[in-house]
């Protein structure tokens, strides 16, 4: 057998031994997220995917067998209990995740999480809870901070190329979203909740040291009929040593998703353009089937993503997460930085109603 190591969770004592061979991962989801995890795990070493769980026993087999798993099993209690599998990758809806994280903690597995990490602060410090209380290795999967050309500019930051940030604006919208993101009760709001926490936690990032205080935000419903929350958001997060972030998100653009962001800093500027300046651009005649996640047309002009999991961030967070379990090290982001996000979107919601400046307030033990 090989050398084993102790993998300790975030602020927790050694609770696993990772030996030499490959960390054994269970999916837990077999839609659009899990989809995309798969996506980019078939090009990262050091792992094996050995089952894959979901309440559709036919979607759950579906992808294990377009991914050549091992075992398909039907809920969480099933993925959790087998003792082939050393990390759960949750990648189902967020109303979901207190449920799915607590479980799998309580069964010693690592966990990774997807974003949002709950439905507000409240959920996702219980989820934060969980794993704490269990000691177990986990980590949050906040994609755009592991995108290629946010972490490009990450590093110019870093060098100094711009000086200092003084303001970072983050922006994703687009016009069809999930049906369960539709409901208001399942997100926890809106595109605010399901989208803005992209873009808080690239201003995080990028105002690394500094803690948000105070948020200010706008939100309505502009265009669509098909949801009760707001489709339209626009916030501003203000950072302790008075930096601010500006968070954009909406449902009602139509020309498709529109990931783009801006890093102002005393001697300089960065833009990143995940989606609308990808090396490729077209005219179809005829329809031209899958061109990128919720595309707003897929004939006439069109600018087709080449590799999304790579584009988006998926390679790099995965292979980053795989590295950190095995070394026993914390990695990037952790379920600590879920409940963070979702407090400074909490206040957004607050802000909304009140039309004033609202305190970020974290939940008790955050």
């Amino acid at each position: 057998m090989g050398e084993h190591r102790p993998v300790r969770a975030g602020r927790g004592e050694p609770v696993v031994s990772v030996g030499s061979g490959p960390v054994r991962i269970g999916i837990l989801g077999a839609g659009f997220v899990a989809d995309l995890y798969l996506r980019a795990l078939e090009h990262i070493r050091g792992h094996e995917v050995t089952a894959i769980s979901a309440r559709s026993p036919e979607r759950a087999a579906k992808l294990a067998d377009r991914f050549a798993i091992p075992a398909a099993v039907t809920g969480v209690a099933d993925l959790v209990a087998r003792d082939d599998v050393d990390l759960v990758l949750v990648g189902v809806p967020h109303d979901l995740h207190v449920e799915a994280v607590t479980a799998a903690a309580e069964a010693g597995k690592a966990v990774v999480c997807t974003k949002p990490l709950g439905r507000n602060a409240d959920e996702a410090q219980a989820c934060l809870d969980a794993v704490e209380r269990a000691g177990v290795w986990h980590g949050y999967a906040e994609t755009e901070v592991f995108a290629p050309g946010l972490v490009k500019a990450k590093q110019l930051v870093d060098s100094g190329a711009v000086g200092r940030v003084t303001w970072v604006r983050a922006r994703e919208a687009h016009g069809n979203p999930h049906a369960h993101a539709r409901d208001k009760e399942r997100m926890g709001g809106g595109p605010l909740r399901g989208l803005g926490c992209h873009c808080v936690a690239i201003g995080r990032w990028f105002l690394e040291g500094s803690q948000p205080v105070e948020v200010m935000a706008w939100g309505d419903r502009l265009v669509r009929d098909d949801v009760t929350s707001e489709d339209s958001a626009v916030m501003l997060v203000r950072f302790d040593d008075g930096r601010l972030v500006q968070v954009e998100a909406g449902w009602t653009h139509v020309a498709g998703l529109d990931v783009r962001n801006e890093i102002h800093g005393s001697h300089g500027w960065i833009g990143t353009d995940e989606t609308g300046s990808t090396g490729l651009r077209a005219f179809a005649g005829n329809p031209a089937g899958y061109v990128v996640e919720k595309a707003g047309s897929t004939q006439g002009w069109i600018t087709p993503v080449p590799d999304e999991p790579w584009t988006y961030g998926y390679h790099a967070e995965l292979a980053h997460f795989i590295d950190c379990y095995r070394r026993g090290e914390s990695p990037r982001q952790t379920l600590r930085d879920g409940v963070i996000d979702n407090a400074v979107i909490d206040a957004g919601y607050r802000s909304m109603t009140s039309r004033a400046w609202e305190p970020v307030t974290l939940p008790a033990g955050g």
